[in-house]
């Protein structure tokens, strides 16, 4: 579903594109992937490694760093979806090995819970303060089940090759990941004043860190846990940049049964489906509610700024009962992605054709109208590339941006003038 608001004011664009990207747990960011292909794919003149300003919550930020690092849509498919880049080798397990260091943390503090049990027990015979003792147990559960130290060591590991940086400062492009510190709920943007010099590895882990599964992220004696709890894409960041168009992703929409084309066997109604899925669509209807009043405000706030927002239909029973760590499952919600997304833009061409034109872009028909089009088509042969080979390529790139960029600039002007 695309969700199009148009400015109010018209702007004579200078072609600045934000990019905001939602949270979503592992087949939430999969399906940002897929979103983000076929916008690579089907809108000639987008360069997503090359926009504005990047912000990325939670799995979101896994992809903002990429793009915002100059990690293609093709390459972060190699790595995250094939599995056959040599870039890095990404194995899904290292989302799901158990926070051993996290339970025996807790599993220590059980002698002095039990000795103080036992004392209260004898020197209070009626029991008052056994209340407090029992208050107290509750600092024995775990925060997280699973450890993601292994996953900001992956990415630390990605963005320090190849000409890529895990430094915030020097990325070419602004890039926010965003979490919440745990003490007092306000939203931290890692990459703004005060917080770029936190390795962008590290910014991820934190943004990733849904409270239940994984552990508080430790980051200068504070503990932050996902961005998602303050605000599901924190637009209001990209749009602050001035830019004239903003493109938003969100892969977590409620169901609606009603509609529905598709749905488990025996599962009539939500409520069939048990706690899981009723806290899911609890969880994803809190979500959604929240983006659209913010959505509501900033066309108030910016009304010379264009608006896309891409999610899942409401009827999609592929994104919503499809399990968030499902990975045998990713090549298959990547591709879906890929085409619910061509699809919205081939639903809302007429409309969506005149919005894109003021920021000198243009839909590819040739790609909207390909019954067999896939995600997977101009991926191009994986290369082997070597520290040179990288710093050349990324050169002759910038130097046919900048040629793509002046002949732009000509062609607006002469727009203008006529």
């Amino acid at each position: 579903m695309l969700l199009l608001q148009s400015a109010r004011k018209p702007p004579r664009s200078q072609g600045r594109i934000g990019l905001a990207i939602a949270g979503g747990g592992p087949i939430g960011g999969m399906y940002e992937l897929g979103a983000l292909r076929a916008l690579d794919r089907a809108i000639e003149g987008i360069d997503l490694t090359r926009l504005e300003v990047y912000v990325g919550v939670s799995s979101g930020a896994f992809l903002a760093a990429g793009l915002a690092n100059r990690l293609d849509t093709a390459e972060m498919y190699r790595i995250f979806i094939s599995g056959d880049s040599h870039e890095a080798k990404f194995r899904p397990d290292i989302f799901l090995q158990p926070a051993f260091l996290e339970y025996l943390t807790r599993a220590a503090n059980l002698p002095r819970l039990a000795y103080e049990w036992w004392r209260d027990l004898l020197t209070d015979p009626t029991g008052s303060h056994l209340s407090d003792v029992v208050s107290r147990l509750g600092g024995l559960i775990p925060t997280g089940i699973f450890n993601n130290a292994e996953i900001e060591r992956f990415l630390g590991k990605v963005f320090s090759s190849r000409s890529r940086s895990n430094d915030f400062r020097e990325l070419e492009r602004p890039l926010y990941v965003i979490a919440v510190d745990l003490d007092n709920g306000q939203a931290v943007r890692f990459g703004g004043p005060g917080w770029d010099d936190v390795p962008i590895s590290r910014a991820v882990q934190a943004s990733a860190a849904l409270p239940g599964l994984y552990p508080p992220v430790d980051i200068r004696g504070r503990h932050f846990v996902d961005g998602a709890l303050r605000r599901t894409m924190h637009a209001s960041v990209v749009l602050d940049h001035g830019v004239d168009l903003m493109i938003g992703l969100n892969p977590l929409v409620p169901f609606n049964a009603s509609r529905a084309r598709s749905r488990p066997e025996g599962l009539d109604k939500l409520a069939d489906g048990g706690l899981p899925v009723v806290l899911s669509q609890t969880f994803r209807t809190l979500l959604q509610s929240r983006m659209q009043v913010g959505l509501g405000k900033y066309a108030q706030k910016y009304p010379e700024v264009d608006q896309l927002v891409f999610e899942p239909n409401e009827d999609d029973g592929e994104m919503f009962f499809t399990n968030i760590f499902s990975y045998s499952s990713r090549q298959r919600v990547c591709e879906h992605a890929f085409q619910s997304t061509l699809a919205d833009l081939r639903k809302q061409r007429a409309i969506l054709g005149p919005v894109l034109a003021r920021h000198g872009l243009r839909l590819r028909d040739e790609i909207l109208d390909d019954p067999d089009c896939s995600v997977v088509d101009g991926l191009g042969k994986a290369h082997r590339p070597t520290d040179t080979t990288a710093r050349l390529r990324r050169a002759l790139d910038d130097v046919g941006h900048l040629i793509e960029q002046r002949r732009r600039s000509r062609a607006r002007s002469s727009l203008r003038r006529r």
